[in-house]
This record gives C-alpha cells, structure tokens and sequence, in this order.
C-alpha cells in the first residue's frame, strides 16, 4: 500500500471557474524523494496544501487524498500534525518563537511530551543539522539559509513519515541552497522519511529525485524518473516547463551528441570533453566570444548615461546606535536604460540597500539621489508618484484589497482619474503578466509566483522611473521569468533604471546589463555579466561551471551552444 494516495483530485477556488487541480492521480511510495515542478500557477502548491489538512485551501474539492489507507480529513489530529510536515517558501513565517532551542523545543511541547525527552530530541535534531554553534542565538540574528535549516529541524524533531516542502530555497543564496538541498537528501536516504518536494531551481535537485511530476494546468503531465522525464521534455524545447530544465539537459537537448542525456555539471563536463569535442573542427573561432556579454547597453549613448537615474555616495547604515554597521560605505549609480542586478549572500546588506534607497530606512551618512534630486528634498508622497517603486521581498505587504483586481484598481487611482484609462491600463499590465485568472483571487490565496506576478502588476500601474525590486523571480518559473524580462526590456526603453536584488544567478547572466556583488555591507565588485561571472569558481552559472576550461567566456545555456555551433561551422 502506498503512504500517499491520490485519486481523481480536483479543486477549484471560490468565484473561480478554473480548475486548479483537475483530476490529480497519484501513488507516493514510502522512503520515495518526489520532485514536483510546473510553470507558476500550475497547481503544485494548491496539491501541497491538499495534503497537509491544517493548511488545505478554501473552495470546491472533488476526489479523496489517502495517507496511509486514511482519507486526510479523518486523521486523528496527532497524526495529521506530527506524522506529515511542511516547510514554507518564506522561512520567517514559519518560526513562532524568539530562540533557536526554543523553536526546536516549540512542537514537542504542544504535543505534550516530557521535559527530558524533549531535551533529548532537541540535542539529537541540532546535532544531525549541525545547529550547535548557534543553539541559544535569537531568532533574529539568523540569515535566511539558517532560519530555513532551523523550520525543517523544528518540523524534524516531530518525526514525521512525510516531508512536503514548497519552494523551501526560493529566499536562498546559491549556497545556502545547495546546503539546503544537501539536508534534504540526507534526511531522506538516511532516516528514510518521504518527500515531496516543490521546486523551480532543479539543477541540483533533478538529479536527486527517485520521480519527477511534472504538472501542466492543473494535471499531472507525466510522472518518471528524471532520465525518462528528461527524454520527454528534452524532445521538445517549444514547451514552457523546457526553459526551466537544468542547463545541461537544455544544452544537450540542442546538441543531441550521444545517446545518454547528461543531468548534473559533472556529467556535462564529460559530455563536452568525450562527446562534443572531438566533433568540433580545429578553428581559431572557437572560444571567442568576445566582450562584453550581451545587450549591455541597448541604444544608450555616453550622453544619456552622463547623469545617473538613481546614485547613492558613502552610504552608512546600522538599525539601532549599538548595533554593527549593515552597510559600510556603499556607493553605486543605475541608470536610465538598464537594469543593474546586485547580488551576494544571505545577511550580506541587500534588502538593506533597497530600504534605503527607497526612503523606508533613514541614513545619517551619506546621500541618496532619484534622478538628480535627493532623496530628502522629495515632499511627502511625491516620491512614489512617477519616480520611484519597490517590491519588498514579501510581495504580500503590497495587497490591501480582497482581490487581485481591486488592489491593481487602487494603485491605478493614484496615476490617473479617468476611470476607462485606469481601466485600459489594468487590462493591459494583467495581460502582459498573464494574471487575468487572478482577478477575483484574495492575494493571500495565491502561491508564491503569482504574488510575485501581482506585486510586479501593482509598481507598473505607478509608471516609476526608478524600480527596486526584491527577488522578483522568487517562486517563477523559467517561462514567467523570460516574460518578466521582456517587461524589462520594454520599462528599459522607455527610460526605466530597474535595480533588482537577487539570488537568481542564471537571471542575471541572462538578462542583467550590470552585475554588482555585495558582501559585508560593501559593493565589493561590478561588471556586465561575461566579466562578473566568467571569472567566479563557484558562484557562477551552472552553464559556466560545466564549460570552464573548455569555453571559458560562456556564461549562458545559449553562449555554450553557440560556440558548439561556432565549431560545428
């Protein structure tokens, strides 16, 4: 008998005809680590929620989830709560407490258990997790890797049978998500608990899976092992949930050499080296993709860039007078016509620079400048009207209304009076977005990429000069990222600065004009992308790290394929 059992699931929201679950069949066997991926809005979280009783959306549900021969809704609630766990996207709304070792010890107390058991399970989860360095720290002192880390041994120490994770590394820095990822394996193939796991970044995580779901609309489109669903995707590179796939697989799928598809970095190594190679011809034009990478600077002239859209000048910040300096003397120009991504670690200052420039956080050091005027010279109001908006990283803190559409239509009313332009407009921001289902959906009731896509509608309707956006591809998919990135091309060319903060190292190599690195509160370096990443070991694309040594300026899926061509010619 099978742990999890599905059958004939479907689910649709409330004023809603679409089905986001239609028909949903599935078999999860116990001990099996389950990769479910799909493009945003294909119905992976509403399945998620399904299965954890207590988190199950409100609306019309057809069909029976079954976990161990018992329908989910007449679990005895000891064993809905202990036995099934489920990480969050957003590791900060998870944690309920205010010390390490007391979220660890917060479930087992509600579960009644006795003092010495529970101090014997608190020290036997910080030790697997390897928490003990900073057991007794505040919750708050914690960066994003490690408050995540800190929900799945929270949910650990309850000993469940099934782990459900949803978008757990979409906050994550590039490492801290590898060591994430790196957990979850460990806890399945060691302990034997069984996974579900959520995921839009899976050049890691592919591999690793014994089956990958792949859902489209609401179904399930095919369900395999990784080799088998590579095969399926891989034939057709028309598919949205294709752009998505990790590089090597993209790669090999244009260049079919061979008859074994690689899936990681290492196996794509060796394909290049002891399939491809060989079959290039001898030529000068080889590795010579030239510098810079890109569009760096589409039609924009020295004269257009003389005088920046957004500067900041030795920029000091710490929250409080006793507390260490965040950001140490930072200084940096964007402007008008391109979009700089800064990037860098968890904890390293990011979100703090946004806070900044967007006049939320207030510096006693240095200044800040929005089109030439600074930042304190703006009355009230006057600087969110046409000249600067922000998505926080929490696209959740923009939504006042019930509905998608009502919060689009008061953002409209701060732009313009005339109600069939604010309505014209709407229309044509939700089309671009491809949000136009959502309208009558509360924001609280979307997943994690369909916020994002209607925080990104709300700062549009504001028409700003200058966008700060906070990990903006947070919970997108490959294919709602490429169509994110043509807004920006289109926001570019009509004079728009677009400063994007983000963990999202493929998006940057592949759409960002300039790329900053923050670390330890200082811009540390800058470059357009070729420059910035082709010259990293290992916070680099995937891509990268699978040609270096072999085409050393290819930072990109499309760069490594071109100079396969180039050799082919």
């Amino acid at each position: 008998m099978a742990l999890l059992q599905i059958n004939d699931l479907s689910f649709t929201y409330p004023e809603s005809s679409h089905k986001a679950l239609d028909k949903i069949n599935l078999a999860v066997e116990e001990g099996e680590l389950i990769l479910l991926i799909g493009v945003s809005g294909c119905g992976k979280s509403t399945l998620l929620r399904h299965i954890k009783r207590e988190l199950a959306p409100h609306g019309h549900k057809r069909g029976e989830v079954c976990y161990a021969g018992v329908e989910i809704e007449h679990l005895d609630q000891r064993t809905a709560v202990t036995e099934i766990g489920f990480v969050l996207q957003n590791p900060e709304t998870q944690i309920v407490t205010d010390r390490v070792w007391h979220e660890l010890a917060f479930g087992l107390e509600n579960l009644g258990l006795e003092k010495g058991e529970i101090r014997r399970k608190v020290a036997e989860m910080a030790s697997f997790f390897g928490i003990d360095s900073w057991f007794r720290k505040s919750v708050d002192d914690l960066s994003g890797g490690q408050k995540q880390i800190l929900n799945l041994a929270s949910i650990m120490a309850m000993q469940p049978k099934l782990l459900l994770l949803d978008e757990p590394t979409a906050q994550l820095d590039p490492i801290a998500a590898q060591e994430f990822l790196a957990m979850i394996e460990k806890i399945n193939r060691d302990l034997g608990v069984t996974v579900i796991l959520s995921e839009h970044r899976l050049e890691e995580v592919f591999p690793l899976a014994d089956r990958v779901v792949v859902m489209e609309g609401g179904q399930v489109f095919c369900a395999d092992k990784p080799e088998k669903v590579a095969q399926v995707l891989g034939a057709d590179s028309s598919k949205v949930i294709f752009k998505g796939l990790p590089s090597p697989i993209r790669i090999y799928s244009e260049l079919p050499i061979g008859e074994k598809c690689p899936l990681t970095v290492r196996e794509g190594r060796q394909w290049l080296i002891q399939q491809v190679l060989p079959n290039l011809a001898e030529t000068d034009s080889l590795d010579q993709m030239g510098q810079p990478a890109k569009s760096v600077w589409t039609g924009n002239t020295k004269a257009e860039r003389s005088r920046p859209a957004l500067e900041t000048k030795e920029i000091w910040f710490k929250y409080s007078a006793e507390g260490s300096d965040i950001l140490r003397g930072v200084s940096l120009q964007a402007y008008a016509g391109e979009t700089l991504c800064v990037l860098g670690g968890n904890g390293t200052g990011k979100t703090t620079l946004l806070g900044v420039l967007s006049g939320v956080l207030k510096i006693k050091r240095g200044q800040v400048w929005v089109d030439g005027k600074k930042l304190t010279d703006f009355k009230y109001g006057e600087l969110y009207r046409h000249n600067l908006a922000m998505l926080p990283q929490n696209p959740k803190a923009l939504f006042v209304s019930d509905t998608v559409r009502g919060d689009l239509e008061e953002a409209a009313e701060l732009i313009s009076r005339d109600k069939t332009v604010r309505e014209l407009t709407i229309s044509k921001v939700m089309e671009e977005l491809g949000i136009e289902e959502l309208a009558r959906r509360h924001p609280y009731d979307l997943s994690g990429g369909e916020q994002q896509k209607a925080g990104i509608a709300k700062l549009l309707l504001l028409q700003p000069k200058v966008i700060l956006l906070d990990e903006p591809t947070k919970g997108l998919d490959a294919y709602s990222k490429e169509g994110l990135a043509q807004i920006f091309f289109r926001l570019r060319s009509q004079g728009a600065a677009i400063v994007v903060v983000t963990h999202d190292l493929e998006f940057a190599a592949e759409y960002g004009d300039r790329c900053a690195m923050m670390f330890d509160g200082e811009i540390v370096s800058e470059g357009n992308p070729r420059e910035f990443f082709a010259g990293n070991s290992f916070y680099t694309t995937a891509a990268n790290r699978m040609a270096r040594g072999i085409f050393s300026q290819a930072v990109t899926c499309k760069d490594v394929i071109k100079q396969c061509q180039i050799g082919f010619a």
